[in-house]
Order: structure tokens, then C-alpha cells, then sequence
């Protein structure tokens, strides 16, 4: 039972400290519009509701990675229909639309095939559809192009939880929050990783008191 206790303190510190929820629905919502927008080439008023959705919550990781996109493609880092296709599928996936969502975005790649974010999108579709090797695949090349990727690595061990493998999930999770400490999603997967793991290797916790 100390296994159970210790594992929802964590829990609820974690919750209370950051929230991840918090002021996140307003901000979806305005981030939603500004994939619309990008989607359709758009950039500058994109790049308005992607800044408005941060100022709602800062924290908003989607309307910061955005933002990035938008801001390279401003920058001619990145061509702009990638940007568009990228964004294309993005609107797709939002409506559940996951073949489509990565037809979009395989045109993203081919145009910008170094592009890590990329990866991270067509992973999480993957993921999605239940494609647990081919997102971790996704996720796996993304790091490859940047290790710095908090949510690639995030990814990956949500994709490898979905597999059952537990503990390369909290070794993501865990780097990810190396990476970012203020990512709150990792430290929540981290610490529900941690306590599905400990119910696998002593399943004997949830019949005592």
C-alpha cells in the first residue's frame, strides 16, 4: 500500500504545481483558428492567433511549436507550402481524419525532409491510428534531426507505454523533462508510467490495505 500512497502524492503535487489543463481550453480553441489559417497560407493572421492563444496560456505547448512553424516559414527557413501542407494535415487530424491528415503531411516531407517537427506530426498521427511502431519510428527520426526535442521524446514514451513498454517510456518521459522542466504533460506521463510499471512488477499492491 506505501507503493499506492507514495505514487498519488507525486500525483497530486504534480497537479497542483502544473496544471496542465489550466487556461488550455480558451487556448485550443484560438490555436484551432490559427491552423485554419495556416493551413491555408495565411501566415501573418496565423502567426496573431497563435501569439494570442500563448498569451492566454503561456504554456501552451501546440500554439508554441506553431508559432515556430510559422515563424520559419516567415524566415524562408522552411518553404512555405511546407508549412501549409504541415498545417494541412494538422487541420485534418484535429477532425479525426488520419489518412488524409498524413497524405498532407508526407508532402510536407518530401518538400523539407530535415525538418523535425514534421516527424513529431506524422508521428502522433500514427499514434492516433494505433500505429505504435511507425510513431516511434516518427519520433525516434526526429531526434535524430534535433535531440533537443522535449516533445519527441514525450511521444515516444507515450507510444512505448501504448506497447507496454514501460520502462523505455519513462526513460522518455524522463528526458524529456530533463530537456524542458516546465513540461508538465512529460511529468504527468512520468508519473503514471512509473505507477503502471510498479503494478506489472508487483501486481500483489492493489490487493493489500
Amino acid at each position: 500500500m506505501k507503493a499506492i500512497k507514495r505514487v498519488d502524492v507525486a500525483v497530486l503535487m504534480i497537479l497542483f504545481l502544473v496544471n496542465p489543463c489550466f487556461g488550455q481550453n480558451d487556448a485550443k480553441q484560438i490555436w484551432t483558428e490559427g491552423v485554419e489559417h495556416a493551413a491555408q497560407g495565411n501566415f501573418n493572421e496565423a502567426k496573431e492567433e497563435f501569439e494570442k492563444a500563448l498569451k492566454v496560456d503561456p504554456s501552451y505547448g501546440s500554439a508554441k511549436r506553431a508559432l515556430k512553424v510559422i515563424e520559419d516559414a516567415l524566415d524562408q527557413k522552411i518553404k512555405s507550402k511546407t508549412a501549409i501542407h504541415l498545417f494541412q494535415g494538422i487541420a485534418y487530424g484535429i477532425k479525426g481524419q488520419w489518412d488524409e491528415s498524413i497524405a498532407e503531411i508526407n508532402k510536407a516531407l518530401e518538400l523539407n525532409p530535415r525538418y523535425g517537427y514534421i516527424y513529431v506530426c506524422r508521428g502522433l498521427t500514427y499514434a492516433n491510428k494505433g500505429q505504435y511502431d511507425k510513431a516511434i519510428a516518427d519520433y525516434t527520426k526526429a531526434i535524430e534531426i534535433n535531440p533537443r526535442s522535449d516533445i519527441a521524446y514525450n511521444n515516444r514514451g507515450v507510444a512505448y507505454a501504448k506497447k507496454g513498454q514501460f520502462d523505455k517510456a519513462i526513460t522518455d518521459n524522463n528526458k524529456a523533462i530533463e530537456l524542458n522542466p516546465k513540461y508538465a504533460y512529460a511529468y504527468n506521463n512520468s508519473v503514471k508510467h512509473y505507477f503502471l510499471l510498479d503494478i506489472i512488477i508487483h501486481p500483489y499492491i492493489l490487493l493489500t490495505s
